[in-house]
């Protein structure tokens, strides 16, 4: 065998051993993104938001904080229950009275997933509840409104697995309904809409067990 034909063949036998572990480390990722989403298994994840804002020249500010917990159950292939448990707060500032809101949330949710590999939609049903208060502190009084939220989301998603036990995902609010009532004042608001708006998703983590 000539210098020329022996390159040759250890040229294709590099070729095919990167190929293999190429492939190897293909599969491997495909079969760990569809054990995330198997029955049996856990997902764990959430959300916590914090927001701070001024006004220059002005005595105008505000300030939130929110932390939102989620865990979930793989029931089937594909499908997984849940919930998530949260609270927010938030103030505003200004010259003339300042005000507080603060509330409670629980939000059970069901979610289907679609697709094969590291990229995957899924949709999730959830059934979003608050209750809360609303503090205005005026100069020489102070007034307290309780409130409670009710409401229905339909959100689509998508998902994509970097590893076999994480999953970074988008989502948009879709299509939803909101009941909030003022229980002082005994004032029901219904809204219906559709938020779709694919410039600002939610971006978040769940992590798979």
């Amino acid at each position: 065998m000539t210098n020329s034909q022996i390159l040759k063949t250890n040229l294709i036998s590099s070729n095919m051993k990167k190929l293999f572990l190429t492939l190897t480390a293909v599969t491997a990722l495909t079969l760990a993104s569809q054990a995330q989403t198997e029955k049996g298994k856990f997902l764990v994840g959430g959300q916590v938001g914090f927001e701070t804002s001024k006004i220059k020249d002005t005595d105008l500010k505000q300030n939130a904080f929110s932390i939102n917990p989620t865990a979930g159950y793989f029931v089937s292939d594909n499908w997984a229950v849940g919930t998530g448990v949260g609270y927010s707060w938030s103030k505003n500032e200004n010259p003339t009275a300042t005000t507080k809101e603060n509330a409670f949330q629980v939000a059970p949710f069901v979610r289907n997933y679609i697709g094969e590999g590291q990229f995957k939609f899924f949709s999730q049903l959830s059934v979003p509840m608050q209750w809360g208060k609303n503090t205005q502190e005026a100069v020489g009084a102070e007034t307290e409104e309780k409130f409670a939220k009710y409401g229905v989301e339909l959100a689509p998603g998508f998902a994509f697995f970097p590893s076999s036990k994480v999953g970074i995902e988008l989502k948009v609010r879709g299509l939803y309904f909101d009941s909030e009532k003022n229980k002082t004042t005994d004032v029901t608001t219904n809204k219906f809409g559709l938020d779709a708006n694919s410039l600002a998703p939610t971006l978040g983590v769940q992590f798979y067990f």
